[in-house]
């Protein structure tokens, strides 16, 4: 059959495409322990995952998860941190320690033939690290120093201040930085945490690459052989506060030529069924480059660079915010275009068009998130650390690809309202 080069190749828009997450493994080790991997891809690369109640939600003093995940990798009764680092470059690989809201990730990547040598270092990190003295005292110099550099932007400033505005300052979801709350974090402190949050007992584990049985077999020869001991994990009970004052302008710097924006509310998290159809209203909001908020904002009027509005999904809660940085000159011009927007998108239905174009945006990149195992077990660890299961996938997809303007119009005008949200302006 002759090739006919004239003929130009069917478009299809991404929303025509059916989207399968890929299936995943579920293996329980020798002593009881999970193990979600998924065998994909082409290259003898792969990555592991160990996730922990060990977030900001469960400490019960400021600062002791972020310090604990800092210095798990700074030594162990056997090894110094120069011994732990130099045994992950000497293989080429790499080990990542990500703490969050509501959990910690210890992530290892590395070509698979040498998960043998590196298995048993992780292993020591997660039931032996021993906070050296020195080393907490040098994490609490470097992070103060980092904190007092970041006080001068005034960026980092209204991050700060919107989260504790949303949730209360005292609220693991809105608690930030200060510089006492570092000098008090001890050796102690971060012991304890280490001893209940890191425990094998409460940790889950994700595999992906080119793998096989033998691979989940290096993991239950190390990790599967090892006593578990339930650890009691304490939680507080938080509550929110009673609605305050509504918008604060804050000086951070006299001479400041930059402002910072947070325009943000809370928001339900995963769970809620609003919670899929906000994306897309998000999306088409403030979510990507061709944004209501960018066209606008930054080009028609030129106040600024970039504009976006962001969903952030926790286990007991969440937020919707919307954040940028314009010249002190255009501040208010800038606020008031955005209240100008939601108004709009509150008011008037979005186009077939319009609407088409970000279903098609979303569903694209949702197809490039499928593309390799290690995006693919990314997807499968958010769905299982919320609870939730493949269904809830599907279910999304359809919402991205049904969703109707009307449909975005009920969601606006229930969640876009102004006297809702909160406002921070840091110069």
């Amino acid at each position: 059959m002759t090739l006919d080069r004239k003929l130009v190749p069917a478009i299809h828009d991404a929303i025509e495409f059916d989207y399968v997450l890929p299936p995943i493994n579920t293996t329980s080790l020798s002593n009881g322990l999970p193990l979600y991997w998924l065998n994909a891809g082409v290259q003898d690369v792969v990555e592991i995952d160990w996730v922990f109640p060990a977030g900001m939600w469960y400490e019960q003093k400021p600062g002791v998860a972020h310090a604990t995940a800092g210095l798990i990798k700074n030594g162990t009764s056997k090894k110094s941190a120069h011994e732990i680092h130099e045994s992950f470059e000497f293989y080429g690989a790499t080990l990542r320690v990500n703490p969050g809201n509501d959990w910690c990730s210890v992530s290892l990547y590395t070509l698979t033939k040498y998960l043998p040598q590196l298995l048993p270092i992780v292993y020591q990190l997660l039931t032996d690290a021993v906070f050296p003295e020195q080393e907490v005292q040098l994490h609490k110099q470097n992070a103060i120093q980092r904190l007092l550099v970041n006080l001068r932007q005034s960026e980092f400033v209204a991050n700060q201040r919107i989260d504790a505005l949303l949730f209360g300052e005292a609220h693991p979801y809105g608690r930030y930085s200060r510089q006492e709350k570092i000098e008090a974090v001890s050796r102690e402190d971060l012991l304890t945490f280490y001893q209940s949050h890191y425990a094998l007992s409460n940790v889950r584990m994700f595999m992906a690459g080119k793998i096989t049985e033998k691979e989940v077999g290096w993991i239950d020869d190390i990790f599967g052989k090892a006593p578990i001991k339930p650890a009691a994990i304490s939680q507080e009970a938080f509550s929110t506060p009673a609605p305050g004052e509504r918008k604060h302008m804050i000086i951070n710097d006299p001479n400041g030529v930059q402002g910072a924006i947070r325009i943000g509310r809370q928001f339900p998290n995963r769970h809620d069924p609003d919670f899929a159809p906000m994306v897309v209203l998000n999306t088409l909001f403030g979510g990507y480059f061709g944004s209501r908020l960018m066209s606008n904002i930054r080009e028609e009027k030129g106040y600024t660079y970039g504009i976006y509005s962001s969903l952030s999904p926790f286990v007991n809660g969440g937020s919707l915010t919307i954040q940028t940085e314009v010249g002190r000159d255009v501040i208010e011009g800038a606020v008031k275009e955005i209240y100008h927007e939601m108004a709009l998108i509150r008011e008037e239905m979005a186009d077939d068009e319009e609407l088409l174009l970000v279903k098609n945006y979303l569903l694209g990149n949702l197809l490039g998130d499928l593309d390799g195992p290690f995006q693919i077990i990314q997807r499968w660890r958010t769905l299982i650390l919320n609870g939730l299961t493949v269904e809830h996938f599907n279910n999304n997809i359809h919402v991205y690809k049904t969703i109707t303007p009307k449909q975005l119009h009920q969601l606006a005008q229930k969640y876009l309202a102004p006297e809702d949200f909160y406002e921070v302006v840091v110069v």
